[in-house]
């Protein structure tokens, strides 16, 4: 039965890449990465240019969850703003979270760079403010940035400017940042587990790891009919990280995200002039940006149960079509959706058991600051660990109401947001 859910265009446009045999043998690594997306597979590739010996399990195929399903947005940042970051934390605290946060989007740019990852990299991001206070917003984060941080690639787009960027939306202005952008998420993926592979990984796919047992100077794990032992474990499964360490899963609940990608617009620069990457304001908030062969790959509408819609495209499309109402009647020819993991506060869960290191909860902000949060952890299993403290410092409280309510309540929480964004 084809998996509805993965019927992508990322998937039809991927790179060359030969699946990896299962585990089914003992192995003994210096570093066992348990995730094969964006974060699992920056760390194991930074931990190999280390010189550790690093073996990583997945339990599908490279880039199976989030980081091949994604709209491929790189936005600079976390969900927070800066001035809510320096106003919780001080600014001693804010300031490192900028720079290893803000900073992501420099280190993605020399990984692709460095292994030449043909990914359809391109620059350019927009915030589109869906109301007028919105916008009000947006200024004042972009003078804080600039007069607080030092960050000046932001430029104001004023609502009668906005068709520089988009045709369509009405929108009350935004703010572009020539450091964001957007890139094809899945190739990305395949790129890193190439260098990787390429360092000295051995990559298992079709691998899924058991919980791990640490057994105080070494870390057991079980997957398929293999079994690896190691020095460290590094966990980065987001969504699945329950499946994994259970008491984990009570910090993050899944929200489904669904994409389209139409047929090649013949008036898709016209659309989007600028070839900018645009996310609007909202809660639940549309996203979208052209393919390299001009598709509009369009993201919009949450759900909060598992089950998909009956038709995936026509529930993104109507969406679209409040963007760019010329769109009503183009094909549609892929569809596809994902889980993401959110988190109570939105901001990412980093932290250590024992020799066991994790990192979920990315919350839709993560294309570019999972690959920092992989770098970060392969510093903290070679002792480095002021980095990994700023995330791992980071408060985070547990969904309520347990394991059958945390999911009901969280909804209930998430649609009072969707429904003030209507207001």
């Amino acid at each position: 039965m084809p998996d509805r859910l993965n019927d992508s265009y990322y998937r039809a446009t991927a790179n060359g890449w030969e699946t990896q045999r299962p585990l089914d043998y003992a192995l003994d690594c210096d570093v066992a990465v348990i995730g094969g997306g964006f974060t699992g597979l920056s760390a194991a590739l930074a931990c190999a240019e280390k010189g550790l010996k690093v073996a990583l399990l997945e339990a599908q195929s490279i880039g199976f969850g989030a980081s091949g399903r994604n709209g491929g947005q790189l936005i600079p940042g976390l969900r927070w703003s800066m001035r809510e970051i320096d106003a919780e934390f001080g600014r001693e605290r804010a300031k490192a979270i900028f720079d290893l946060a803000w900073g992501a989007g420099a280190r993605v740019h020399d990984r692709i760079v460095k292994h030449d990852i043909q990914c359809d990299l391109k620059s350019g991001h927009l915030e589109a403010a869906y109301k007028p206070g919105h916008f009000d917003d947006m200024q004042r984060e972009a003078a804080f940035l600039s007069r607080e941080f030092g960050w000046d690639s932001v430029e104001i787009v004023a609502a009668a400017d906005i068709s520089r960027h988009i045709n369509g939306g009405d929108y009350h202005g935004g703010l572009y940042d020539s450091k964001g952008g957007h890139f094809h998420p899945l190739n990305y993926a395949l790129g890193l587990a190439k260098a990787a592979k390429a360092a000295g990984v051995s990559i298992f796919e079709h691998s899924a790891a058991q919980t791990p047992l640490d057994r105080g100077g070494h870390v057991e794990i079980a997957a398929g009919t293999g079994s690896l032992t190691a020095r460290h474990v590094i966990i980065a499964t987001d969504n699945w990280m329950g499946d994994v360490v259970p008491e984990l899963s009570r910090y993050t609940v899944p929200i489904m995200n669904y994409n389209i990608a139409t047929a090649p617009l013949p008036n898709a620069d016209q659309l989007l002039p600028s070839d900018a990457a645009v996310a609007d304001s909202r809660f639940v908030l549309n996203y979208f940006r052209l393919s390299v062969d001009k598709r509009l790959i369009f993201g919009g509408g949450e759900k909060y149960v598992r089950r998909p819609p009956a038709d995936i495209a026509g529930f993104v499309r109507k969406h679209m079509v409040e963007v760019f109402p010329s769109l009503a009647q183009t094909d549609i020819d892929y569809a596809w959706g994902g889980a993401v993991g959110v988190t109570m506060n939105r901001l990412p869960h980093m932290g250590r058991k024992g020799n066991v290191f994790y990192a979920h909860g990315f919350s839709g902000h993560g294309a570019l600051v999972t690959t920092v949060a992989g770098e970060v952890m392969a510093e903290a299993v070679l002792g480095t660990m002021s980095k990994f403290d700023v995330f791992a410092s980071l408060p985070h409280s547990r969904f309520p109401g347990g394991k059958w309510l945390a999911q009901p309540l969280a909804t209930l929480g998430l649609l009072y947001y969707a429904m003030r964004d209507r207001l």
